[in-house]
């Protein structure tokens, strides 16, 4: 029992864990699973369950805290990740699954690795893993230790250890189709729980009038100035789609839910419903961290959330639920997150180095690894407590500086026939490399710092950065592609994989 919550809270609360487990192990009913079937529900999922599943594995406690903080301390201009992102999932069903799903691959490192070989397809993999835990995995746990600290009480051992039991109990058994099934329940949840913290906000503090009127007008800007430090309106238009590039086309994080669709249908309709429900986190995370600062002004945006749900004005009951939803939000992405690391480990680096690797041996290391996943993940978490900004924009700033040379190869690796196995290696590593230096400069620079160029490096803004990134690691693909090419190096034909992108697309 959570003694600051009353019984009637406590047991919608007990309420939603127990069904969640229900759920979860209802599907993960198999006597033994098949790896096809524990890694992509035996590509047999409906749109319903696809469109679900791909938002609620977006949405996660960062979100919360986040989107809330970015909306009470700087107001809407947060929302364009979130608005840009509908045009990205359309995308992703439109042009990005038609590949995918023909391609009949467990991963998108292994689309890579049909074409690059081996090699391309283990680096590209591991960078995967690798920011998996720094980006996702971290990052939703640190975000959930700290609003359950400030709403309960709880430290940050406590959150993380009742967190990670729950989530993982349901996640090695049963594998994705647990995952996605379970992921419809919380995903309504989080969203009923969203709506109701939006209601009662506005209600306490007179109505969407008050809040237009008693906000500063910067609140309401769409577009922020040229040299704005967070959302500058051309930084938006240059590094923004880069962002959002890597996470809806090439992230096996939210490509996965594509790979088990039944069929192409199936796919495109569920990336409609996803959008769909993408609409929604402006108006339920980011217009209540602007309801926040204004019924209390002093505190930090960090707290925006955790301040509404301590300010009294929600109801008994109603308080379970927008908790049940919490929850469900943390645990749906971090669900993900452990399943498709997973199936990375599986098929890229063990069936990768070993094909004659049968099912009971790849969903035994799929169940292995999430232990593994989970201690890596940890061990992070007391790097990413430095960062002193929103924590939304230090996601996405961390993502601007990993993700920009994971584009590149990845779309000039599909799309550019003159591409080589040397230019996708190559890029990734200088193009990481250059991107890792500017995150160590984000911890070593301080206001002593007297180097000129170190300091303007520093800092540069995150989307400007991902957008001289891209163009970097563009050059040096390109460059090193016809070097490599010169040199006759011969290529795998996607068209002898049923890949041929140009029929794909017409």
């Amino acid at each position: 029992m959570i003694d600051s919550l009353s019984t009637y809270d406590n047991a919608i609360i007990l309420l939603y864990f127990v069904i969640v487990l229900a759920i979860g192990f209802y599907f993960s009913k198999r006597e033994k699973p098949t790896a096809e079937d524990y890694f992509l529900a035996n590509r047999n999922m409906g749109w319903l369950v696809i469109g679900f599943s791909i938002f609620a594995t977006n949405i996660s406690s960062e979100h919360l805290v986040g989107l809330a903080s970015s909306g009470a301390e700087r107001g809407i201009a947060v929302g364009h990740f979130e608005w840009l992102a509908v045009i990205f999932i359309i995308m992703l069903g439109w042009i990005f699954a038609p590949i995918f799903l023909k391609s009949q691959v467990h991963t998108i490192p292994e689309l890579i690795g049909k074409k690059f070989g081996n090699s391309a397809r283990k680096i590209f993999s591991g960078l995967s893993i690798f920011t998996y835990i720094f980006t996702k995995i971290a990052i939703t746990l640190l975000a959930g230790g700290i609003l359950l600290k400030e709403i309960l009480g709880w430290n940050f051992v406590t959150s993380t250890v009742i967190i990670l039991l729950f989530t993982g109990i349901y996640t090695i058994i049963g594998g994705l189709r647990s995952v996605m099934y379970t992921q419809i329940f919380q995903a309504v949840v989080f969203l009923v729980g969203g709506f109701f913290v939006l209601f009662f906000g506005i209600e306490a503090i007179g109505g969407f009038e008050a809040l237009f009127n008693d906000l500063p007008i910067g609140h309401w800007e769409v577009f922020k100035p040229i040299s704005d430090p967070d959302f500058p309106w051309l930084g938006i238009l240059v590094g923004a789609p880069i962002l959002a590039a890597w996470y809806w086309f090439a992230d096996q994080y939210i490509v996965q839910r594509i790979l088990s669709a039944r069929n192409l249908t199936e796919a495109k309709k569920g990336t409609l419903f996803a959008a769909g429900l993408k609409l929604f986190p402006f108006l339920l995370f980011i217009i209540p961290g602007m309801v926040a600062i204004q019924l209390n002004a002093s505190i930090s945006p960090n707290e925006a959330y955790a301040s509404l749900f301590n300010s009294g004005i929600f109801p008994v009951g109603i308080r379970g639920i927008i908790l049940s939803g919490f929850f469900a939000a943390l645990m749906s992405s971090l669900a993900s997150a452990f399943n498709s690391t997973a199936t990375l480990i599986a098929y890229d680096f063990v069936k990768g180095s070993n094909p004659e690797a049968n099912d009971e041996q790849l969903v035994l290391v799929g169940r292995l690894s999430t232990i593994f996943i989970v201690i890596g993940s940890i061990m992070f978490i007391p790097l990413l407590k430095l960062f002193s900004n929103g924590m939304y924009v230090n996601l996405q700033s961390m993502q601007a500086y990993i993700s920009p040379p994971i584009v590149v190869i990845f779309l000039l690796g599909l799309f550019w026939k003159k591409a080589t196995s040397h230019a996708l290696i190559w890029t990734l590593i200088i193009g990481e490399i250059f991107g890792l230096l500017r995150l160590a400069a984000d911890f070593l620079v301080t206001d002593t710092t007297s180097n000129t160029i170190i300091v303007t490096f520093a800092s540069l803004n995150y989307l400007y950065f991902a957008g001289i990134l891209f163009s970097f690691s563009t050059l040096v693909f390109v460059v090193i592609a016809f070097v490599t090419a010169e040199k006759g190096e011969k290529l795998y034909s996607l068209n002898k994989m049923a890949l041929n992108i140009d029929k794909l697309n017409n």
